[in-house]
């Protein structure tokens, strides 16, 4: 019979054995990034020794793998990090296995496995003068992917669907790829002082930032220097990626946005450096601007967005601007798009576009370009501007009329999602949806599955909504009472998701539709032509669709 002594060794050797298989598991892990490294050529066979060490040292062993065994490669570095990861949870380098630490001690390791910003840099323009800009930027994009600075494991989970409209088909996602902070990291980082180093997400000190709590980490972030209107910029990929090469330029430095007249020749200066790309602003405006106003930035990328394949639905010409077009585009919002081959043509032309609507106010279409506010005039006009190339070379500019007033009846906006909305999206139409990408919070992959499941037949759920206050979808109840009134509750599961995503899509269209100043009505279109006429410009063709 065991003693207790015995029993206690027994446990011990155990523990041993299962520590043992840890750490054999973890320096195997190590080996198959640093293979991976190589493969992606994101280290060079030169730095191999010295990558494997840094990461020996940063899990606190003193050799190597060493066993026979095959290891399997790797496509991409989440597997290995996972296993990493855990290990060092439980060595207590990361205090607790939550996405927040986790990333944080993620971006570490693959920060130790890959080359120097001048590298990278010299690596691109390199690249550039020998094989041409696109092969500088697919490089550029694989390596943010292969470094797991863009995390395309949590980008794949984004829910994406099509929704066909009047206006041509628009892209739908629910965005699931950016993790949530738990309760306790939320507190936490309220507890900390207001961010000094570095005072925002854009700024260009994040590059090799070892983050905290409150702000991500950055050891596996690169940037390519770029000079825009003679100015120093910068060009990144988004982490979580919206759509292809979805890509950030940002100013030098952390000054804020203010979209002038140099905004716009920016722009065309970039898709003259990037022409395979697109690029756009957000408007400077609260309510229509971005989530970031506080640095001055534009977001491009490779992907050929809704809007681009909107039609014309009328086109003008102005004396003062030769060899150029102006066109109201059929859209839900309100779209001047401005076509020509003399990028200083256009720049001029929108610019006189701009800076007349600034100052355009119009009563009878609710227009109103400022308000006094402490006996100081408020401006409310601004544009969410976009631009990209056309396949024989011109410069296409889409100038998207915005007003950021509020009323007592609109007091989150007038030209803003309005209150029945916010059940599906409350947040800025910001560019990416004015392009026709909605953007729609996480909370909606759960909260729609539920509402298809109603569709479904599920009674008790429809019954539990009926009757609980706090019920989860309660912020949803108005619309799934006219859901199930219109087309009951006895559809497949298949088809109650698909009639989800169509009702969806439609409110995001309308949504849409709130923000556009004109509306698209006969006195919308009517006031919108007034703008043009106001401006100069004379019609060359007549209303393809009214």
């Amino acid at each position: 019979m065991a003693t207790a002594k015995n029993k206690g060794e027994v446990h011990l050797d155990a523990s041993n054995a299962a520590r043992t298989a840890e750490q054999n598991e973890a320096l195997q892990a190590i080996e198959r990034l640093v293979r991976f490294a190589l493969e992606r050529r994101l280290i060079e066979p030169l730095d191999e020794d010295y990558s494997r060490n840094l990461l020996l040292e940063l899990f606190s062993f003193s050799e190597p793998y060493l066993g026979d065994e095959e290891l399997e490669a790797l496509d991409g570095p989440q597997p290995a990090l996972d296993v990493l990861i855990d290990y060092g949870f439980s060595i207590g380098l990361i205090p607790e296995n939550t996405d927040t630490y986790r990333d944080l001690l993620d971006a570490k390791i693959m920060g130790n496995l890959m080359a120097r910003p001048s590298e990278v840099i010299r690596e691109f323009n390199s690249l550039k003068e020998d094989q041409g800009m696109e092969a500088a930027t697919d490089r550029f994009y694989q390596l943010s992917i292969d470094t797991n600075y863009i995390r395309m494991d949590r980008v794949n989970k984004n829910v994406y669907w099509e929704h066909e409209s009047e206006y041509g088909t628009i892209e739908m996602t629910i965005n699931l790829s950016k993790p949530e902070k738990s309760p306790k990291e939320i507190a936490m980082a309220k507890l900390l002082p207001p961010p000094v180093y570095p005072k925002c997400l854009l700024c260009r000190e994040n590059v090799g930032y070892a983050g905290r709590i409150n702000h991500p980490a950055r050891q596996n972030l690169r940037v390519i220097p770029l000079a825009l209107n003679g100015e120093p910029w910068f060009f990144q990929y988004s982490p979580y990626v919206y759509y292809n090469e979805h890509c950030i330029v940002f100013h030098h430095d952390h000054v804020p946005m203010k979209l002038t007249k140099d905004s716009l020749r920016r722009l065309l200066a970039f898709v003259e450096l990037y022409p395979h790309y697109f690029i756009g602003s957000n408007a400077d405006l609260p309510i229509v601007g971005g989530s970031i106003l506080t640095h001055d930035h534009f977001q491009g990328g490779r992907h050929t967005f809704p809007i681009q394949n909107a039609p014309k639905e009328a086109v003008f010409s102005h004396p003062d601007f030769a060899g150029a077009t102006v066109s109201i585009v059929k859209w839900p919002m309100s779209v001047l798009r401005l076509t020509g081959k003399d990028s200083d043509v256009l720049l001029e032309l929108a610019d006189m576009i701009y800076e007349s609507w600034k100052q355009y106010s119009d009563p009878t279409a609710d227009i109103a370009a400022f308000s006094e506010e402490n006996g100081e005039k408020v401006p409310h006009n601004t544009v969410t501007p976009i631009v990209h190339r056309t396949p024989d070379g011109s410069y296409e500019m889409d100038l998207v009329l915005r007003n950021n007033r509020t009323s007592e009846e609109y007091p989150a906006g007038i030209f803003h999602p309005h209150e029945e909305m916010h059940h599906i999206k409350k947040e800025n139409i910001g560019l990416i949806e004015v392009m026709g990408l909605a953007i729609l919070p996480g909370r909606l992959k759960e909260e729609l599955d539920l509402t298809a499941e109603i569709l479904a037949g599920d009674k008790g759920l429809y019954d539990g909504l009926m009757q609980q206050e706090d019920h989860v979808l309660k912020q949803h109840k108005p619309w799934i009472e006219q859901l199930v009134a219109k087309h009951g509750t006895n559809l497949s599961k298949e088809d109650a998701w698909k009639l989800v995503q169509t009702e969806v899509g439609s409110i995001f269209v309308e949504i849409l539709g709130h923000a556009g100043v004109y509306k698209r009505t006969e006195a919308g279109k009517e006031a919108f032509r007034r703008f043009v006429s106001h401006i100069g410009c004379i019609p060359t063709h007549e209303m393809i669709s009214r």
